[in-house]
């Protein structure tokens, strides 16, 4: 083949492959909706809380498996849960938003959905301030701006009613438990962290990350004034935090009574009932404290009969 000839068929095929690229990259990508979203799928209890909280609950169409609360949510389909959700599952339901805390499986479900054109939110709730972001954003994001206002505020009066009730008592050192095997507690940085100090407690934990491993001689060095035992999915874990368990009868906390056992895990859930869940962790670390938070603020932690909390 003359050189020519063969410089030409060069010339001719890549002429060829730059228009098939321009052509893949002119390629219109699906959109996602304009305006607020109608059609809403929630893959964490924190972001449906929100969603109901701000007036958006009648566009929810799916929950994950842990989304409890308000009772009525219960009644939609299910797509998973934080990090096992089903993509198919998603799909079915034709959301045009998709949100979730930020968690292991955000980013990777995030992308896949948004490569169909179908928004996502999965924003930080491991402090206070991320969680007024948090309800802003839902708000945002359905149409409901001045309602997510509104409902903040009203997290902000609640959180301000308990850190006035509690000012004046002395700070309360507490450990928060998860689990007993391997012994998983609370640490600085973590939203249950924030929980406590806010409640007019102080972490006995202060290192280790946000939610380290311990061991109970660890334990027994600190000696915690109360232990909030928050173990709920452990059985019998109460049980096993009372002053005849071994490794655990000479804890302080154990020797007085002072272990709190959620009954409710939305004491320590990072959404709009914060208000509310801080009230009763406050109570349990401070039981002479007066705190009203309305009606609606049922108690949700075992009551002991000095005041305190089982």
């Amino acid at each position: 083949m003359p050189q020519s000839t063969h410089r030409g068929t060069i010339r001719l095929a890549a002429l060829a492959l730059l228009l098939a690229l321009l052509a893949a990259c002119s390629k219109p990508k699906p959109t996602a909706r304009s305006g607020p979203a109608a059609r809403v799928v929630s893959l964490s209890p924190s972001t449906t809380e929100a969603l109901f909280a701000v007036g958006a609950g009648s566009a929810l169409v799916g929950r994950s498996r842990y989304c409890d609360y308000p009772p009525e949510v219960t009644k939609l389909p299910q797509v998973g849960g934080y990090v096992d959700p089903s993509f198919e599952a998603i799909l079915a339901l034709r959301p045009d938003l998709v949100v979730g805390a930020r968690g292991p499986a955000g980013s990777a479900i995030a992308e896949k959905l948004e490569a169909r054109g179908i928004a996502t939110y999965f924003p930080e709730t491991e402090s206070f301030a991320a969680i007024d972001a948090m309800i802003l954003g839902a708000g945002e994001r359905t149409g409901r701006a001045e309602e997510a206002k509104a409902a903040v505020a009203k997290v902000h009066a609640q959180i301000a009613a308990v850190e006035g009730a509690v000012a004046a008592s002395p700070r309360t050192r507490v450990l928060v438990v998860f689990g007993l095997e391997p012994l998983s507690v609370a640490g600085p940085g973590s939203f249950s962290d924030e929980m406590i100090r806010r409640a007019g407690g102080t972490n006995v934990i202060t290192e280790g990350g946000a939610y380290p491993t311990v061991g109970v001689e660890r334990v027994l060095a600190l000696d915690p004034d109360v232990i909030v035992n928050a173990a709920m999915m452990e059985e019998r874990a109460s049980e096993r935090l009372r002053k005849d368990a071994p490794g655990w009868s000479r804890v302080r906390a154990v020797q007085t009574d002072r272990v709190a056992t959620i009954a409710d895990e939305s004491v320590l859930r990072p959404g709009p009932r914060i208000g509310e869940g801080l009230g009763r962790l406050a109570r349990a670390l401070h039981p002479e404290a007066k705190i009203d938070l309305g009606p609606e603020a049922k108690s949700h932690v075992d009551a002991l009969p000095d005041g305190g909390a089982r």
